[in-house]
């Protein structure tokens, strides 16, 4: 399969799986673009793998992981002024949005290494064994990363409306 072929059937997904790690849809979009641009110079040897697309995927777990090292000292917040132009943001009232917004919220503030295992069990259905191949470390490790996560997302989350 050609690099294009790949991107073609693929970016769909993979952005998918970038936002569920990184849980902020532009970031999402910008990794999955840095990953294709470094995997495209290299796609003789990753499109020759039997799972090219586990390989990229791994890919944007590792540069997500290293974004926030690196980025985190180059975000800058716009003044209030800058934003008086935009249309005022009126949040959806059902309540099912609401569940989702504040698990999103609450997922996206846990420390990346906890808020990727449980995207890779979760969302990519992966055994603690794999993701702790993933991310470098051991399944007692993800196993931690796991119970830290979900204990933080349960004290979090109303008990009477949303199950984790």
């Amino acid at each position: 399969m050609t690099f294009e072929e790949f991107v073609a059937l693929r970016l769909g997904a993979l952005v998918r799986y970038a936002t569920v790690v990184t849980w902020d849809p532009h970031l999402a979009e910008d990794i999955t673009q840095e990953v294709l641009v470094r995997a495209q110079a290299r796609w003789s040897r990753i499109g020759g793998l039997d799972a090219p697309e586990q390989y990229v995927k791994r890919m944007v777990l590792n540069e997500f992981l290293s974004w926030r090292r690196r980025k985190a000292a180059h975000v800058v917040l716009l003044p209030k002024e800058t934003l008086d132009g935009f249309a005022p943001h009126v949040p959806d009232r059902t309540d099912a949005v609401d569940d989702r917004d504040l698990t999103r919220r609450l997922i996206a503030g846990l420390p990346p290494k906890q808020r990727a295992a449980i995207a890779l069990r979760y969302y990519e259905d992966l055994s603690d064994e794999q993701i702790a191949d993933y991310l470098g470390c051991r399944t007692g490790t993800v196993r931690s990363y796991l119970s830290r996560g979900l204990a933080t997302l349960r004290a979090a989350l109303p008990a009477h409306r949303v199950r984790i």
